[in-house]
């Protein structure tokens, strides 16, 4: 069984078990919480779509670890100008294990 299901405007595909790798939400480590934004369920041949979302259905997901991203480093450069500019940024995450599908 998966459930696709929307955090933090973006869409993901988790089946129980699956560590997933999220934007950052305000949970502490090892906390479980219950996500509701379920967008489709699939089992085996049957498939439930929702209009927008799937009525009933959850999602319980335990909360393993928050952490930054590796930096990725953006660099601007116009020839000729002495114009450089060099920025870093490290985005924040938060991973998620899923433990049950509820439909």
């Amino acid at each position: 069984m998966y459930a696709v299901f929307r955090t933090g405007g973006r869409q993901y595909r988790g089946q129980v078990g699956d560590v997933i790798d999220v934007d950052r939400l305000p949970n502490d480590v090892d906390e479980q919480i219950e996500l509701n934004e379920i967008l489709l369920v699939g089992d085996g041949d049957s498939t439930v779509i929702g209009q927008p979302l799937v009525e009933g259905a959850s999602v319980k997901v335990t909360v393993v670890k928050q952490y930054r991203a590796k930096k990725v480093i953006v660099y601007k450069y116009r020839q000729r100008t002495n114009y450089r500019r060099k920025k870093g940024h490290r985005q924040y995450y938060t991973s998620l294990r899923v433990d049950a599908i509820v439909v």
